[in-house]
């Protein structure tokens, strides 16, 4: 199908009540900051833009906790939180990068959901040790598609990987993302595999191998305000996975194999 069609059929269809399986006992804790999303502007035209809005619009409800997270523990600051969003952030010192990584390695503990954007995409990578060009111009020329500095809103095709849980959420095909970045995954995690890619060969996805745990990391911003319509089921992917969470026992002593 057309990529526009596809796109618009999905508006239409998501003009009426958003319905989720999860309720709005499910608690999305949103760590970092995007520059690139604000809070509160038009959005898509069918929710307003901004983290907050997208996860109730999922069925879920937002713990806002930006960049005061260093004075606390993950136990205590995720108490009663059933996924993640990590964001990042631009400038990160080597303490904040180093406890982002910590906080991957927790949720992949405990089997909490976790969906990283942009720089959470690039330390969600890194955690688990995979690595990411710095300047894609400089370091991987022949990516025509992102040859220039990156502006905001820019908009790009991606072809999202046959049989991946991307497909699951987006469907299989190319689609188009507000993708402007600089810095991009350039060998995939262990345990991870790649769920979209440009055009010109960059990945703009990745996802966990594993059927246990939901990890996804992205590189467009799916809450700003050029976001498609189609983004919604990102964050309905991440909250039912968070209902699937909350609802399996004794979750404080539950852990995956690293």
């Amino acid at each position: 199908m057309d990529r526009r069609k596809k796109e618009v059929q999905f508006y239409q269809a998501e003009r009426s009540p958003i319905m989720s399986t999860a309720t709005s006992s499910i608690q999305i804790a949103v760590v970092g900051s995007d520059e690139n999303t604000k809070e509160g502007g038009q959005g898509c035209g069918l929710w307003p833009s901004g983290y907050g809005p997208a996860v109730r619009a999922a069925g879920g409800t937002v713990k806002m906790l930006g960049n005061d997270y260093s004075v606390r523990t993950w136990d205590h600051l995720l108490d009663g939180v059933q996924g993640v969003i990590l964001l990042g952030r631009d400038k990160a010192t080597t303490r904040q990068m180093a406890e982002e990584g910590r906080l991957c390695k927790w949720c992949r503990r405990k089997g909490m959901p976790i969906l990283g954007v942009d720089h959470g995409l690039h330390t969600l990578n890194t955690a688990f040790g995979g690595t990411v060009y710095l300047d894609l111009a400089r370091e991987l020329p022949e990516a025509l598609q992102h040859r220039h500095p990156p502006e905001k809103g820019v908009r790009h095709a991606i072809n999202i990987e046959p049989k991946s849980l991307m497909a699951k959420i987006y469907g299989e095909g190319e689609i188009v993302v507000n993708s402007e970045h600089r810095r991009a995954v350039q060998q995939v995690a262990r345990g991870f595999r790649v769920g979209a890619r440009a055009l010109d060969g960059v990945i703009e996805a990745i996802e966990a191998e594993s059927d246990s745990w939901f990890a996804v990391g992205v590189q467009w911003h799916p809450a700003s305000e050029t976001a498609s319509g189609l983004d919604i089921q990102l964050f309905r992917a991440l909250v039912e996975s968070a209902a699937q969470y909350q609802r399996k026992p004794v979750r404080a002593g539950r852990s995956l194999a690293a």
